[in-house]
Parts: structure tokens; sequence; C-alpha cells
């Protein structure tokens, strides 16, 4: 996929409209389309870059300002209590869309989501590694 078919790239272009959270030079965020629970938002770099390992160094801080702003905001917005910061990488990692993305999910305790290994009960950890153990990982 080029960067003129990047639908992250169009949003950063302006060609695709969204509701803007937070914006600085280099990134911005937004609320995904597909939200996981009320809140979903999603914080992108303006320049096509396909994972986390291609983005320079120097955008750190920059990437850091966004991503915590927009927490702030969405803790805010939704009486959220906390929140996940998830970036899928590469394909066998779950990465959909090609141009590095960083999901920032509100949360509630006990809001009945999974998102890691500590969100499951004590059997439903043990399932878990057993199924991974059986599939070789």
């Amino acid at each position: 996929m080029n960067n003129k078919e990047c639908v992250f790239c169009k949003i950063a272009r302006g060609e695709i409209p969204v509701e803007k959270i937070y914006e600085n030079d280099n990134f911005l965020s937004f609320p995904d389309a597909n939200p996981v629970v009320e809140g979903h938002s999603l914080v992108i770099p303006k320049k096509h870059f396909k994972t986390l390992l291609d983005l320079s160094n120097t955008l750190g801080a920059e990437l850091l300002d966004c991503l915590k702003k927009t927490s702030v905001i969405l803790l805010d917005k939704y009486k959220a209590e906390g929140f996940n910061v998830v970036s899928n990488n590469f394909s066998s990692a779950g990465q959909a869309v090609h141009h590095v993305h960083f999901h920032i999910i509100p949360r509630r305790e006990k809001d009945g989501k999974i998102l890691s290994l500590h969100d499951l009960k004590d059997s439903e950890r043990e399932m878990w590694f057993l199924i991974m153990s059986l599939r070789g990982f």
C-alpha cells in the first residue's frame, strides 16, 4: 500500500474528516471508527511509518505528548478510571492498518473488557497458557 491509499495518511492530510481530539506538529488523535469501548481513540503520526520500529527516536517527545494529552482528555470526558495504550506492530501481532497507530482505551474497574492476561480469572488464565503451549508458543 502506498501513502496515497493509506486511510491514516488520508486522515492526516484532511482528505477523510475526523473529530480531532488533540494535535501537535507530528501526531494527531481521533475516535476509533470501530471502538471496543466508549471513548476508544487512536493516535497516529501525520507521516507514514509502517511500525513503531520505523518511527524516528526524535519524535518520541511529541508522541508521548499526544498520548498523554489525549489520555487526559478521554479520562475526563468518559469518567474513566484508567486506560490502556496498545500498538499492534506487523500482521502477526494483529496490525490491520499498516501505518503505525496507538489505541487509547478508557477503562473502568470491572468493565468486563479483557485486554490483558491480568483481566482473566485464574482458571481462564490457566486455560490460555494451556492453549498457547499446545500451539507451540
